[in-house]
C-alpha cells in the first residue's frame, strides 16, 4: 500500500548492548534504491498507569530523570520485564511499586510509540480506578514523591509546560476528555 515509503534492512550492527537500551547501527535500502545508515535504540517496552479518584484528581509521582537533568512530573510507569509480560500486569506492578496504590479496576487507554524517529518503544497506557492505599516500595535506586493532584491543576500544568512527558500528557488529556463525557 506505501511501497514507495517503504525501507528495506540490508545490514544490521550492535554498537550498544545496555541493561536498558540497545542501540543498532542498520544499512537500509531506500525507496530510490539508495542505501542510507539508521541508527536507533531497541527498547523492551513499558507501561504506565494514571491512578483517579472518584472526584477526578489523579496520582502523579515526581522523580528526577537523569538524560534530562530535571525534576518531572508523570504518571507511574516502568518497563516490561520481558516481551512477552502482559502489559497490563506491568501497569498494576507499576502503580504498586510507585505509588502503593492497588486498584479495583485497570483499563487500556492506548499505546504509543514515544519517540518513532530513533527508538521502537511502544508504552501501553492504562486507566487505575477504585484504589485502595498501601505502601510504596520502588527499586533500591528509584526516589519518587507521590503528588495527588486536581485534575483541572494537571491540566493547567500541561498547558504552561510543568508536566512535559509525552506519556503523562497523553494521558492526563484522555482521562480529561472521558471525565467530559
Amino acid at each position: 500500500m506505501y511501497e514507495d515509503l517503504i525501507e528495506t534492512k540490508i545490514a544490521s550492527e550492535d554498537v550498544f548492548d545496555g541493561v536498558l537500551l540497545h542501540v543498532k547501527k542498520d544499512t537500509v535500502k531506500l525507496p530510490n534504491g539508495r542505501t542510507a545508515t539508521r541508527e536507533w535504540i531497541k527498547h523492551p517496552g513499558a507501561s504506565s498507569v494514571i491512578p483517579v479518584f472518584p472526584d477526578g484528581s489523579i496520582i502523579l509521582v515526581r522523580q528526577y530523570r537523569y538524560p534530562i537533568d530535571q525534576v518531572t512530573l508523570e504518571v507511574p510507569a516502568g518497563k516490561l520485564d520481558s516481551p512477552d509480560e502482559d502489559p497490563r500486569f506491568c501497569a498494576e506492578r507499576e502503580l504498586s511499586e510507585e505509588t502503593g496504590y492497588k486498584a479495583d479496576k485497570i483499563e487500556k487507554l492506548t499505546t504509543i510509540a514515544t519517540t518513532v524517529g530513533f527508538s521502537n518503544e511502544h508504552i501501553h497506557l492504562y486507566v487505575a480506578t477504585g484504589l485502595t492505599p498501601g505502601k510504596q516500595h520502588t527499586d533500591e535506586d528509584e526516589f519518587i514523591n507521590v503528588v495527588k493532584v486536581p485534575m483541572k491543576e494537571a491540566l493547567e500544568m500541561v498547558r504552561d509546560g510543568r508536566i512535559i512527558d509525552a506519556k503523562s500528557v497523553v494521558s492526563i488529556l484522555m482521562i480529561s476528555q472521558q471525565q467530559k463525557a
